[in-house]
């Protein structure tokens, strides 16, 4: 596998890097949480808009809806430099939702949302995770239940990411004790979104419920758990994506620490045990950045061990993000947690990344299910 970036991707890269230092820098993102409040909107507009037009809304969808038709290595990299720059944008969510329509959505379904997504008109989330249950297909509790010409949806969902300015939600839920997906706009009756108070404040998680909520039939997705399955994955892979942006920022703040923070006499990164740490922190990051992008690759592909590959990057990330915080804040001594410093805003974001589609564990135990599937084909 080739894990050098084509000339088009290093493009994406860059610009994508280029439009956040200018229009998102750290600066702006603090300004906006030292102002922000319960009615606080999910995406800093301006940003989203310029973003949309940069083309990262559409960026994986088919060309013949308005989008780019790349795929989940370019994905990566918008994440990747969403993370670094701390970006308050419904890039993730929207990229994931877009693409289980653009591959799972009836022909009419694609053909009214999608143009809207790729426009960056309109945003859409994934409400799958529930309260006190595994980000897993195992955990759906919500229903679905037919009625008539209609379906009708109960239960809660939770941590769902930029809920409160989204106009679509896709929600899964159990049809006939099948876990299955619709789309369902979030202003129809009985859809109540509450904010929910977060550790990261970079980016708004909501709980929404749903109290006998029609949807037509016809807003039901094709492929059934498989899919949604598969979408999980991708979702666990654009996560660990943002994630290493996320650590690459906090290894470079703890480099720079260590150049200029003097103690007896000299910086403290010439004192030995302090370069250690700083390599150790460098190693994961590049840990990182292989298996994510492994991942990645693998799922463009269509390869048949992608599932494992987003399993091991997911599990991999989620252990590494808690390392690399660790020694970042270590290194950085009592100034590093303290609201004035940048440094305890990339901590946040990367211990709500290690959890999100979750966390190390679920991971393992799915990748151990998927070797011994694999062991017994043999």
């Amino acid at each position: 596998m080739n894990f050098e970036l084509s000339d088009e991707q290093a493009m994406v890269r860059a610009a994508s890097r280029g439009l956040l230092a200018d229009r998102a820098p750290i600066a702006r993102v603090r300004a906006r949480l030292d102002r922000a409040d319960d009615t606080d909107s999910d995406a800093d507009g301006e940003v989203w808009s310029l973003a949309a037009e940069l083309g990262w809304p559409g960026l994986a969808l088919p060309e013949e809806y308005g989008g780019a038709g790349q795929g989940l290595v370019e994905l990566a990299l918008v994440a990747e430099e969403a993370g670094r720059a701390l970006a308050r944008v419904p890039f993730l969510p929207t990229a994931v939702v877009g693409r289980a329509l653009a591959t799972t959505g009836s022909p009419r379904l694609r053909a009214e949302v999608l143009p809207r997504l790729a426009a960056g008109s309109e945003w859409a989330t994934w409400a799958f995770a529930e309260p006190r249950a595994p980000w897993t297909l195992d955990g759906i509790r919500a229903t679905a239940r037919t009625d008539g010409s209609d379906v009708v949806l109960g239960g809660v969902k939770t941590a769902v990411q930029d809920a409160g300015g989204a106009h679509w939600l896709l929600v899964t839920a159990r049809h006939e004790g099948v876990p299955v997906s619709f789309l369902v706009a979030r202003d129809v009756p009985g859809v109540t979104v509450r904010r929910l108070r977060v550790l990261d404040p970079t980016r708004a998680f909501y709980e929404v419920r749903f109290d006998g909520v029609r949807v037509p039939s016809d807003r039901r997705l094709d492929g059934g758990p498989t899919a949604i399955q598969r979408l999980l994955d991708d979702a666990a892979v654009l996560r660990c994506a943002d994630a290493l942006g996320v650590l690459e920022r906090m290894l470079e703040l703890t480099v720079e620490h260590a150049g200029t923070r003097v103690q007896f006499g000299r910086p403290i990164g010439t004192f030995q045990a302090v370069k250690h740490a700083c390599a150790d922190m460098a190693m994961l990051v590049h840990g990182v950045r292989a298996a994510t992008y492994h991942a990645a690759m693998a799922g463009d592909a269509g390869s048949g061990d992608a599932a494992q590959s987003a399993c091991a990057a997911a599990s991999y990330t989620s252990d590494s993000a808690g390392e690399v915080a660790g020694r970042a804040l270590q290194l950085h001594g009592g100034i590093g947690f303290t609201w004035e410093h940048d440094l305890h805003l990339y901590l946040r974001r990367a211990k709500v990344d290690s959890v999100l589609h979750g966390g190390a564990g679920v991971h393992r135990d799915r990748l151990c299910t998927l070797l011994r599937q694999s062991s017994a084909s043999v």
